[in-house]
């Protein structure tokens, strides 16, 4: 199923059901009065954040949600029901704007946090409102209000704990696949995966966190080259970023230097997010080379581990190092 992030949509409130005009005509009771019913109020339209949704896939089969409109008033003080709201669910982790000006009007981070997109019309009132002593049979009655109407955008931002970055065949999708019971795609030439993968870490003592695999970087992302800022969103709620480096590489360093700009240049706290370089490929890299980029990148104060996603040497302690990583900032 493809991985949609973005999406327009139309949203269109319940009008308000109208005020009723009506009268009481009963024998033996003179000059009953006006008994003219109020109408419902219109049904709002609310979008809410479900954890069990990762992707926007649903907008591309529906892009314009109604609510009911509010039922008309009735004689003997009979009042319209309300119309029944109309849920929308998105996954945690949704950005809700304007589709016009851009504006952003909520951001949904949590499980259950919700967003009243369109207010529903004003209910009618019966013309028993409008009786005075001057006016004892008023023969008005107001009619509801009409439902907002408006067009949305939608942006997902995932929320991560760690995210994967990297170039292009560094080795993020297999490493995923020796973290957690996700099963990307990954092959022996050079590709990159296409849109954001999701996986579960599980630990033995502490709470499981969640990773997100970041399709590859490339020099000019953050200026919409190839994938570009479509992705690069996704990064942003990471706790951690995992920056995955091949050490076989003899332009590793370059490499690193290409990925490390490209974040900045796109978010510059993104710079201070914590981070662990990830060395991988040591089972065909040079022992020498490999030496020479772990003490080149400790000098720049990164912290740094080595693994082969290939044979699962190092991915243990990979995954201890992440744990103690996480304790770290769950204290602070």
């Amino acid at each position: 199923m493809a991985f949609v992030d973005q999406a327009k949509f139309h949203v269109k409130a319940g009008d308000g059901g109208n005020g009723c005009v009506s009268f009481r005509r009963e024998k033996y009771v003179p000059r009953g009065g006006p008994n003219g019913g109020d109408g419902g109020r219109g049904g709002n339209v609310i979008i809410e954040s479900s954890s069990r949704l990762h992707s926007l896939i649903d907008f591309r089969f529906r892009s314009h949600f109604k609510a009911e409109r509010g039922v008309h008033g009735k004689g003997k003080d009979m009042h319209g029901r309300k119309g029944k709201d109309c849920i929308i669910t998105v996954p945690v982790g949704s950005i809700i704007k304007d589709s016009d000006t851009g504006e952003m009007l909520a951001d949904l981070r949590k499980e259950g946090d919700r967003y009243i997109a369109g207010h529903g019309g004003k209910s009618g009132l019966g013309n028993c409102h409008f009786a005075s002593g001057t006016n004892r049979t008023p023969r008005i009655a107001t009619k509801g209000g009409e439902g907002e109407e408006k067009w949305l955008r939608i942006e997902l931002k995932l929320i991560a704990d760690v995210g994967l970055v990297g170039l292009p065949n560094a080795g993020k999708s297999t490493l995923l696949s020796q973290l957690s019971a996700a099963n990307p795609k990954v092959a022996s030439y050079p590709f990159t995966t296409l849109e954001p993968q999701l996986g579960v870490l599980n630990f033995k003592h502490a709470d499981p966190c969640i990773i997100a695999d970041i399709p590859g970087l490339i020099e000019g992302a953050h200026e919409g080259v190839g994938l570009g800022f479509t992705f690069l969103r996704h990064i942003e709620r990471t706790r951690i970023l995992l920056h995955i480096l091949d050490a076989s590489s003899e332009q590793a360093m370059d490499d690193f230097q290409v990925v490390e700009n490209e974040l900045f240049q796109y978010k510059e706290d993104l710079a201070q997010r914590t981070t662990l370089v990830v060395l991988n490929k040591i089972d065909i890299a040079e022992n020498e080379n490999l030496e020479l980029l772990k003490n080149n990148l400790k000098h720049k104060g990164f912290h740094v581990s080595c693994i082969s996603g290939l044979t699962g040497e190092g991915i243990e302690e990979l995954k201890e190092t992440i744990g103690d990583m996480l304790d770290a900032l769950n204290d602070t």
